[in-house]
C-alpha cells in the first residue's frame, strides 16, 4: 500500500487529466517531472499520479468514459536551468514545442517554456526569478 499526504490550505487540491494513450503520457510526464525533481507518486493499470496531478485512461472508473479538454497547466521550476531541462526532456519524450525557454512579458524575471503533451494540453514550466528576500511567497503586481 502506498502512502499519500494530505495538504490542507491549497487552492487546488488535485487535477485529473483523462488521456487517450496512458503509456505515452506516462513517458512524457515522467520525463518532465523528473527534471523538475518531482517523482511519480503511484500507479495502477489505468492511471498514475504525480503530486496532485492524476492522469487516467478514459475507461478508468474515475474518468466516466470521457477525455478531458485542452488545459494549460503551469509548474514552478527552481531555476532557469530546470525550465530549459523541462523543455528538452518534454521534446525528447513525445511532447511538442509550444514556446521555447525564454523571458516572457508577464512580469520581470518570468522565464518559462511551453510544451504540448501527447493529448495537446499546454504544459508550462516557469521560474519567476530570484526572490529578493527569503519567503515562501511574494506578491507581484502586473497587468494582463
Amino acid at each position: 500500500m502506498e502512502a499519500m499526504q494530505l495538504h490542507r490550505g491549497r487552492l487546488i487540491d488535485h487535477i485529473q487529466l483523462v488521456v487517450r494513450d496512458l503509456p505515452a503520457s506516462r513517458k512524457f510526464y515522467e520525463a518532465v517531472f523528473g527534471v523538475l525533481g518531482v517523482p511519480i507518486g503511484g500507479e495502477a493499470g489505468d492511471y498514475f499520479w504525480v503530486d496532485e496531478l492524476f492522469v487516467s485512461t478514459a475507461d478508468s472508473k474515475a474518468a466516466l468514459g470521457k477525455l478531458t479538454g485542452r488545459h494549460h497547466l503551469a509548474f514552478q521550476a527552481k531555476d532557469r536551468a530546470a525550465v530549459d531541462a523541462f523543455h528538452r526532456a518534454g521534446l525528447a519524450h513525445g511532447g511538442g514545442d509550444n514556446g521555447a525557454p525564454g523571458e516572457r512579458p508577464y512580469h520581470p524575471g518570468y522565464y518559462a517554456a511551453f510544451l504540448l503533451d501527447p493529448d495537446g494540453n499546454n504544459i508550462e514550466a516557469v521560474f519567476h526569478g530570484p526572490a529578493e528576500r527569503s519567503a515562501d511567497s511574494v506578491t507581484i503586481d502586473f497587468e494582463m
